[in-house]
């Protein structure tokens, strides 16, 4: 069974230490398929392919950096963008992590048909885009083909936080959020309804039914 587990507004040096507990818990088979939903306070994370000029010298006071185990290069979290981390394991889905990413874009894409948003993929990219801008990242680790970190998705986020960093070491794209698109605060609850939905949906598809 997939579960769901609404963090609110968590710090992230929590969360990534609960993402660590719970990953090693669903390794031994402790815990179900658990996704975290949640918000954060300004941070900027580096993955393990971060090029440290990619952190701008101008960047904003009130961010904290963290150094952390997923892939990709550096990116935001920040109060409201929904930030969402799977513990799940792979065994019960498809064993392949480029499916994985695939699906968890899906679940971004179909979310923002709900507010007739065109979500896409880039070529050689990672994320959903909206014409040239960003609206969602992606990053994970998977160890023992169970999950953690996850996708981060732009709903009502300060974006001028953007500018102390190179996002995902892209240069020649920007970023953008729900709201910007719309021109109007999005109910972040609501948001969770749907992509909750979508995620229900899009993994379901492929879940592997145990044999007894």
């Amino acid at each position: 069974m997939l579960k769901f587990q609404d963090l609110g507004y968590s710090s992230y040096q929590d969360t990534w230490e609960l993402q660590k507990k719970m990953q090693s818990k669903r390794i031994k088979n402790e815990i179900e398929d658990t996704v975290l939903l949640v918000e954060h306070e300004p941070v900027y994370t580096f993955g393990k392919n971060t090029d440290e000029n990619h952190l701008l010298q101008h960047y904003p006071d009130d961010v904290k950096v963290f150094r952390i185990e997923r892939g990709g290069d550096i990116t935001f979290h920040g109060p409201g963008q929904l930030v969402g981390y799977p513990i799940i394991d792979l065994h019960n889905y498809n064993m392949s992590i480029s499916w994985y990413m695939r699906s968890l874009e899906d679940v971004i894409i179909h979310s923002l048909k709900y507010y007739n948003i065109e979500g896409t993929r880039k070529e050689g990219l990672t994320g959903v885009w909206v014409k040239d801008e960003k609206i969602a990242a992606l990053g994970v680790r998977v160890s023992r083909w169970v999950t953690m970190h996850g996708f981060a998705l732009n709903v009502n986020t300060k974006l001028h936080y953007y500018d102390g960093i190179i996002p995902c070491g892209i240069f020649e794209y920007g970023v953008t959020s729900i709201q910007k698109i719309l021109g109007d605060e999005i109910n972040m609850n609501k948001v969770k309804e749907i992509l909750t939905g979508c995620f229900k949906n899009i993994f379901s598809l492929t879940k592997i039914n145990d044999v007894n």
